[in-house]
């Protein structure tokens, strides 16, 4: 009788973004005429810049041609992009990574679930609550019980406390998916001195990081002194570059950064990664990689930022317009996402359903990302700007 991995049987019955598809689906066969703004899910709707597209084709071309064919890449990608993200990413900001601490992948959403495969199934977890879902379901589909949640709320400031009891794998992200907030440096180097104190791990989430508009707030985690002994990195292209269908994205472990055994001897994760991505990816294709190497020419920079930029300005629409309305906003400054207080103590299924079927616009509500978001609702900016603007006349209309 073959047995099934009863882990998932632990899991909600529906992953978050399925239930709000299902809802949205259900509500347009009953009112096929009304037109549908969707703010929910955080994929971008700007095209890829044309300096990417023609990257990808002049690649497509390369491997038409039996001298410039490609067969399987390096599992930890080329060296021609680890190259650019160790100079453009780091370097220009003053950090030291070396391109062999690189590692390409096809999304930070599966990097951030894999990683746990380098960690002992007993390891004590801490999440920041809301959280994006994979960090929690990842865990629990690995069988780990002891998971401890990180309350983010408006009663501190969506700062996180350090956790009452000693944690071995704390994940952080920041600019923070759902709530759009950040963390100082300072703030920062109180998780730094925790896990080295603790002997944890970081795993910091700054796929958002390009969204950074205040100069004093980090892009990344290895802006902070110490955090090479105790931190892995994840980025990805999808919101900074448009790569949300293409997939293309990348972690950094550093080479110093190290596990331990149940006796207590010290292992290498580096050592580690590469010889799971050996065994079980045979990397990004050749095509995608070309088209992720291309964000760091001139004019891709110049394309890059104009979306960012465009989204940027969506999200200040939103934010000044709902805060006129009387909404308590949150994020929507170095964030492409609105973290908003529901009002007239509706739970968030219940604003959910109201915003539907008033205003036919669908959003996330708060308590699909953790207990401690109930109460709270996320809006994307990622929307073409009319359907931004129609969507404000709509929730003014709506009262």
């Amino acid at each position: 009788m073959i047995q099934i991995n009863e882990n998932f049987l632990n899991l909600k019955d529906n992953y978050l973004f399925s239930t709000i598809h299902q809802k949205v689906e259900e509500f347009k066969k009953e009112n096929s005429n009304r037109k549908i703004i969707s703010l929910g899910i955080g994929d971008v709707t700007q095209p890829l810049p044309s300096s990417i597209t023609k990257a990808m084709e002049k690649a497509c071309q390369e491997m038409s041609d039996i001298t410039t064919f490609k067969g399987y890449g390096p599992e930890q990608g080329y060296e021609f992009l680890r190259e650019e993200i160790q100079k453009e990413d780091y370097e220009k900001r003053g950090i030291y990574i070396d391109k062999d601490e690189i590692f390409i992948s096809d999304g930070a959403k599966c990097d951030t679930a894999n990683i746990t495969e380098l960690f002992d199934m007993n390891s004590k977890v801490a999440i920041t609550d809301p959280v994006y879902p994979v960090y929690l379901d990842s865990n629990i589909i690995a069988g780990r019980k002891d998971i401890n949640y990180l309350p983010c709320t408006k009663e501190n400031n969506f700062v996180p406390e350090l956790p009452k009891e000693r944690c071995d794998i704390i994940y952080l992200c920041y600019p923070n998916n759902p709530t759009g907030t950040v963390l100082t440096k300072e703030q920062l180097k109180i998780w730094v001195d925790y896990a080295k104190e603790n002997k944890s791990i970081l795993l910091f989430d700054s796929a958002y990081e390009r969204y950074i508009t205040q100069e004093e707030i980090p892009h990344s985690i290895y802006e902070i002194e110490g955090a090479r002994e105790v931190a892995i990195e994840f980025r990805s292209f999808s919101k900074t570059a448009g790569f949300t269908g293409v997939r293309c994205a990348y972690l950094v472990i550093p080479k110093e950064l190290k596990g331990y055994t149940k006796q207590g001897k010290e292992r290498f994760l580096h050592s580690l990664w590469k010889r799971r991505c050996s065994c079980k990816f045979n990397g990004v294709s050749y095509i995608t990689q070309k088209g992720a190497e291309a964000v760091y020419t001139e004019e891709g920079q110049k394309q890059v930022q104009r979306n960012i930029q465009y989204y940027l300005e969506n999200v200040s629409i939103l934010k000044e317009g709902l805060q006129k309305l009387g909404y308590e906003i949150y994020g929507g400054i170095n964030s492409p996402y609105i973290w908003l207080r529901v009002p007239n103590n509706k739970t968030s299924w219940e604003f959910f359903d109201e915003l539907l079927t008033k205003a036919n616009i669908v959003g996330t509500p708060g308590s699909g990302f953790g207990n401690a978001g109930e109460g709270y609702f996320r809006l994307t900016a990622f929307g073409q700007r009319e359907e931004i603007l129609e969507a404000m006349e709509k929730i003014k209309r709506m009262g």
